[in-house]
């Protein structure tokens, strides 16, 4: 398995809205689409096209969400994961089991509506790692 393209950079915030506040006025960014949930997953996420990749807004959908917890101890918000493309998600998952990475849950669908998982960030140097299957459009 070769390390595909950097997709994009999840950023945690407690407020879309806010977050593209910011985005805007501090680089004239616009989102790539309207924020949407992701009831699945537990949160409600908004892209941001940079010219080589984009930032994934991710804001928690309810007080279950797997995010409240990162937002309880940073309530700004800040930096959450990186998402890394390969081409096949289940030899993707299958070889870093073989290595000994802890991964988290079974592979499901992402906000790209692709296969994706998360690496455990114990085995990633201490950075949470999707790893996404490449969109095929």
């Amino acid at each position: 398995m070769k390390l595909g393209r950097l997709n994009h950079v999840g950023v945690a915030t407690p407020s879309i809205e806010k977050s593209l506040e910011l985005y805007r006025a501090m680089f004239g960014a616009e989102p790539h689409g309207a924020p949407f949930d992701l009831p699945a997953q537990g949160v409600r996420v908004c892209f941001v096209d940079t010219p080589n990749s984009q930032i994934e807004l991710i804001e928690p959908l309810g007080e279950s969400s797997p995010i409240v917890k990162f937002l309880d101890k940073n309530p700004l918000g800040g930096q959450h994961h990186v998402c890394f493309e390969v081409p096949d998600i289940h030899a993707a998952k299958a070889e870093l089991e073989a290595k000994g990475a802890r991964i988290l849950g079974e592979p499901r669908i992402g906000a790209h509506g692709t296969p994706v998982f998360f690496v455990h960030p114990k085995d990633m140097g201490g950075v949470l790692t999707e790893i996404m299957e490449t969109p095929r459009h």
